[in-house]
Order: structure tokens, then C-alpha cells, then sequence
């Protein structure tokens, strides 16, 4: 899909869209080849058009006879580009008509058939009858006034003659022409909305790819960002102290989070890959504040549970509060590390949780804005709640969130 120079938006051909094949060989053909078909009606029109008109002219003043002629070829030769003008087919085949009252002859019939179609079909309804009722009364009123002056005996009969054959020449090509061209409009206009509907499919389907690639990526920070950092924090320690069954300990607990780590990235990477259309689009099983904090406390943060209130909470809910709790307290881990105290509070209400994570180990400016508390404000606001990280005090950072028991899931932003 590209914009014209106009700022206009262009819809794409057909070739993305399942028509069917148009009925008929020759229609078909002449389908492809819409000049070809403009030049042999315009050759046919000349034929009987100069047929029609070879009578009157003959019996016509040489310049009248001349001009009826020229009429002939120029309408005629203008039938070739009736689909860019047809205004400018059918005013030459009322000029042409305008020479019967002077010279009688049937030379424009034709014309005025073919032309009044084209206006129908490649004009408007509205232009056609506008145009049509204008010509028929201006041919009408010149053959009235010139026959009051050449002939008044039978002017009234040569006014209704014009009228009626003018009439019916511009009526005929009208009926055929308004129910060709209204029906071609009206599949114009399913074809542009089925262009503009598969404009609209190909983007939900980048916006949903999108918003499932910004998914993946949150799962999976989530996933390794915890289990990394309590990894480091448990080799570090291991390598620090001189016990040796401290450090085998330490090191069989982060051996036991590398496994708790891969079982997550399995059962996401199993739903990604799954051939079920009903597949859940979330890890199964929700990540527990309480086994996140004791996997935190045996690599030695000085970290603390407290929750109050029931713990009944909704599938959405209860594994966004678990993956607020994961990425909060990493990223205590991670940019507090001296923190002497990192506490973690959860309240449980009748109509909310409120969870709430505070560490007095902040030194120097703290960053703003990672990847983390982005993802995990994009999870609160997905669950219908809200969440807020920031300065709490010298040395303090704390952040807070509240999640609905009745979540709304809102859609993310982009």
C-alpha cells in the first residue's frame, strides 16, 4: 500500500482478493481489451450514422451537408474515449440532432444511443439525466422555432416528432446505461470494501504478531532476569564464603532455580509451538510470591514476606501479582545489592491486592525507565490495574501496585 502525491490513500489490486472468474469468453475478452471494443462500436456508429445521414445531407445546402458530416466523424470518432468524456460523445450527437430540423435525417440515433449509455455508465445517474433532459428539450425547441418559421402548418407536428425521436433515442440508451453503471458502481464499491477489508486483516494481524512478540519478550525477561540474578547472588556467595557446605548448598540452589528456570521457558516455549488453536497464551501455572522470596532469601537477600487478607485471587490477577513480585524483587537484587532490608507487602481486599516492595538500598541516582518496570506496567495495566516505581526517601525506592479481583484486560498500548 502505497500514498499518492495528494496525501490519498491507494488500495491495492485484486490480487489478494479470491474473485471469482467473470462469466463469458467474449466477455472476458472484451474485458481485456476495452479499446479494441470502443473502436469497432465506434466504427458501427460511423456506419450507420453516415447511412442515416447521407439522405438529408444530400438534399442539404453544400456547407449544411459539409457540417452534418463532419458531425458524423467527430461523433463518431469521439465513442473511442467515451470512458474519459462521455460528456463530450454525447454533446456532439446533440449537435448532430440539431441538424435535423434544418436537413431531415436519421444519422443520430446511434449516437445519441451509445453516448447516452456511455454518460450513464462511466458518468453518473444524476449527469445522464441532466444531460439527457437538457438535450431532448434544446433539440425540441430548436425544431419547434424552426418549423413555426419554415413550416407553421405543421410546426406542431414537426416539434413532436423531434421530441419524440430525440426522446426516445436518449431514453433508450439511459435504461440500458443506469442499470449497467449502477450495478458496476455497486461492484466497484464491494470490491474497494473488500480491498480495504484485507488492508485492515493484514494489520490486526501485524498488530496482534507485534503485541504477541512484546508478550514473548516480557515472559522471558521475567523468566531469566530472575533466575539469573538469584543465580549470581547464590555463586557469589558460594565463592565467597569458606564453608564448604555453604557453598554446595549455595550452588545446589541455583542449580535448583536453573531447573526451575528451564521448566518456565519449556511450558512457554510448548504453548508457542502448540497446535492447539485453544492453547492458553500464558505459562500455566502462576509464579508464587512465596517461592520467589524464599528462592531470593537462600542466596542471601535480606528479604521479607508479609501478606494479608484471603488469597483467593483470579488466574489473571494471581499470575500478574506473582510476576510483579519476581521482577520487583530482581530488580531490588539487581540495583540495590547493598540493601540491608527488602520487604515485600501484599494486602488483600474484598475488591483489590495491593502490592507494595521497599528496599533502603539505593545509591546515587537511580535509572528510571528500563525494560523491567516498563514490562511490568504493561502487565498491571493488561490486568486492569496499576503500578508506580520510584525515590521513597533518602537511600529508599519503593514500588507499588494494585490489581482488581475482577480484571478488565485492558488492551496494551503500543
Amino acid at each position: 500500500m502505497a500514498d499518492s502525491p495528494a496525501g490519498e490513500v491507494r488500495v491495492p489490486e485484486d490480487a489478494d482478493l479470491a474473485l471469482p472468474r467473470p462469466p463469458g469468453v467474449i466477455r472476458r475478452f472484451w474485458a481485456r481489451h476495452p479499446l479494441l471494443s470502443d473502436i469497432l462500436i465506434a466504427l458501427l456508429c460511423l456506419m450507420l450514422s453516415f447511412l442515416g445521414a447521407s439522405v438529408g445531407a444530400a438534399y442539404a445546402v453544400w456547407g449544411l451537408s459539409a457540417a452534418i458530416l463532419v458531425l458524423v466523424v467527430a461523433g463518431s470518432t469521439s465513442l473511442v474515449f467515451r470512458r474519459r468524456v462521455p460528456l463530450l460523445a454525447f454533446s456532439l450527437a446533440i449537435a448532430l440532432q440539431l441538424t435535423v430540423p434544418f436537413a431531415p435525417h436519421g444519422g443520430a440515433s446511434a449516437l445519441l444511443i451509445v453516448s447516452t449509455y456511455s454518460l450513464a455508465v462511466y458518468g453518473s445517474t444524476r449527469r445522464c439525466a441532466t444531460a439527457g433532459i437538457a438535450g431532448t428539450l434544446l433539440v425540441t425547441l430548436v425544431a419547434g422555432v424552426v418549423a413555426g418559421v419554415a413550416h407553421a402548418d405543421s410546426a406542431v407536428g414537426d416539434t413532436l416528432n423531434a421530441f419524440f425521436t430525440t426522446g426516445l433515442s436518449v431514453l433508450l440508451g439511459a435504461l440500458v446505461g443506469v442499470n449497467v453503471g449502477n450495478r458496476k458502481r455497486y461492484l466497484d464499491a464491494v470490491l474497494d470494501r473488500s480491498r480495504q477489508l484485507a488492508i485492515e486483516r493484514d494489520q490486526q494481524a501485524e498488530l496482534a504478531a507485534a503485541a504477541e512478540r512484546e508478550r514473548i519478550a516480557r515472559e522471558m525477561h521475567d523468566i531469566v532476569s530472575h533466575s539469573l540474578t538469584v543465580i549470581v547472588a547464590l555463586a557469589e556467595g558460594a565463592g565467597a564464603t569458606p564453608d564448604p557446605d555453604r557453598a554446595r548448598a549455595a550452588m545446589t540452589a541455583a542449580a535448583q532455580t536453573a531447573r526451575g528456570a528451564l521448566t518456565d521457558m519449556r511450558a512457554m516455549l510448548g504453548v508457542l509451538r502448540s497446535d492447539d488453536p485453544d492453547a492458553p497464551l500464558a505459562p500455566l501455572q502462576a509464579t508464587a510470591p512465596a517461592a520467589v522470596v524464599a528462592s531470593a532469601q537462600e542466596a542471601g537477600v535480606p528479604v521479607t514476606l508479609t501478606t494479608t487478607g484471603p488469597a483467593d485471587l483470579p488466574p489473571t490477577t494471581a499470575y500478574a501479582l506473582g510476576r510483579i513480585v519476581q521482577e520487583g524483587l530482581t530488580n531490588a537484587m539487581r540495583h540495590a545489592p547493598a540493601a540491608r532490608s527488602i520487604r515485600v507487602r501484599i494486602d488483600n481486599t474484598a475488591e483489590r491486592v495491593r502490592i507494595t516492595i521497599a528496599n533502603d538500598g539505593v545509591a546515587g541516582t537511580a535509572k528510571r525507565g528500563g525494560f523491567g518496570i516498563r514490562g511490568l506496567q504493561e502487565r498491571a495495566r493488561h490486568a486492569g490495574g496499576t503500578l508506580a516505581s520510584g525515590p521513597d526517601g533518602p537511600g529508599r525506592w519503593m514500588l507499588r501496585a494494585e490489581l482488581p479481583l475482577a480484571p478488565t484486560h485492558q488492551e496494551d498500548e503500543a
